[in-house]
């Protein structure tokens, strides 16, 4: 069985259970396998030789985790060919597409994690309460080697934007 963490995050104040390690800066960043679309499953190693920001959002369809997308999408162009932007969310495939169309948002890749919940689990953001993922931030570098984790401790909550980005800025 899984890890279980309590006492770490809420959701609206009120205490939630996340499954998996609580993983941190210097680590090897996990494999997991996420569904790209309906008929296509990536994993960390479709990444390899990138510099990789993960953004996790519980879902598309709210508004944090709304506005957390768009700006990770805006920054992508800041970032350069080096890197990649992925948003990994329990949404299905369709919904992702969907909304990232009626946004507008091109530049990030988005990632469903709501086959097996492979990512939730191997990164330790798998919500046990909601089968949803925490909202967390994620950089890893070249060589799959975590520098930057950001676990929010309230899950309405914005992460912070600058530090994940300059993480990413300190690798190029």
């Amino acid at each position: 069985m899984a890890q279980e963490r309590t006492g770490i995050a809420t959701f609206k104040s009120n205490p939630i259970t996340l499954i998996g390690p609580q993983l941190k800066a210097g680590d090897s960043a996990p494999d997991f396998t996420v569904s790209k679309n309906l008929l296509e499953d990536v994993s960390l190693k479709d990444y390899a030789g990138k510099i990789k920001l993960i953004s996790v959002v519980p879902s598309l369809d709210t508004g944090v985790c709304d506005a957390q997308t768009r700006r990770f999408n805006e920054e992508a162009a800041t970032l350069g060919d080096d890197v990649i932007i992925l948003t990994v969310s329990m949404d299905l495939p369709f919904a992702q597409a969907r909304w990232c169309g009626a946004a507008g948002v091109e530049r990030v890749v988005t990632l469903s994690d709501h086959k097996t919940s492979s990512f939730g689990e191997a990164y330790g953001v798998l919500i046990k309460e909601f089968r949803l993922d925490m909202r967390s931030i994620f950089v890893i570098d070249k060589d799959d080697k975590l520098t930057y984790v950001e676990y929010l401790s309230e899950m309405t909550e914005h992460p912070n934007y600058e530090n994940a980005v300059n993480a990413v800025k300190s690798l190029l």
